[in-house]
């Protein structure tokens, strides 16, 4: 989330995209209704309400405080369940609204921002996998070198000051101890982050061969005593 909420805030900070999320998120009724309310044809309600009020000439803006806290998955196979809800859901707004967002007067910085956010997000990420393999076979280095070190850099960069805005927020001093700590929390977030290089070569694979589903499955969530207490 560290990293979700500062790339959020810098797309907004340049004229690109805010998004919405389903977990603390708030709408107005009349920017819902002037969009044409919720699609019930997709998985992921936010980020295909998000399109559509960006086409309609809403803003959409992340505030760091207060905190909205969120349940995590239980396990590794809801962990994929709910990956693969994201990239799907993710993956299908750009193929619903392609037209849309070339054809609207949504602003040029908006356009970049999503064309950019959808090279960086879903096709490098589908690419790595595929293209490491070959390396190893190959005995060479990947054709994506370039562009994967600075989406890894990036993400190491996003985390690391998500969590120092986080820390400042909260009024944490940033001694020496908080930096360490916050740069091992980061480097441990960029490990985690990996798998979604596996879910969207998935969810590509998928989505080119099979057409559109739109199968959910519910995943089961649990917080932490002290939340759950709190």
């Amino acid at each position: 989330m560290a990293l979700d909420s500062y790339v959020q805030q810098q797309r907004i900070a340049v004229g690109g995209i805010g998004e919405l999320r389903g977990n603390g998120q708030f709408v107005s009724r009349e920017a819902l209704n002037s969009c044409g309310g919720w699609n019930e044809e997709t998985i992921t309600d936010d980020l295909d309400l998000t399109i559509r009020l960006h086409l309609d000439n809403w803003k959409i803006d992340l505030l760091s405080t207060p905190a909205v806290y969120e349940e995590g998955v239980t396990d590794a196979v809801s962990l994929w369940h709910q990956r693969n809800r994201w990239a799907e859901g993710g993956y299908q707004r750009y193929l619903d609204y392609w037209r849309y967002i070339f054809g609207t007067p949504m602003g040029f910085g908006k356009r970049i921002d999503l064309l950019c956010w959808m090279l960086l997000q879903y096709i490098v990420p589908a690419a790595n996998v595929p293209d490491g393999i070959m390396a190893i076979a190959r005995h060479r280095l990947p054709v994506l070198s370039p562009i994967t070190a600075l989406l890894f850099a990036w993400g190491f960069i996003g985390i690391f000051r998500g969590l120092i805005r986080i820390n400042i927020a909260q009024g944490n001093s940033l001694n020496f101890s908080t930096i360490f700590r916050i740069t091992w929390q980061s480097l441990r977030g960029l490990i985690y982050m990996v798998h979604w290089q596996i879910v969207m070569l998935s969810i590509t694979a998928r989505m080119s061969i099979r057409p559109k589903r739109l199968k959910w499955v519910k995943t089961v969530h649990e917080g932490t005593t002290s939340l759950n207490n709190s």
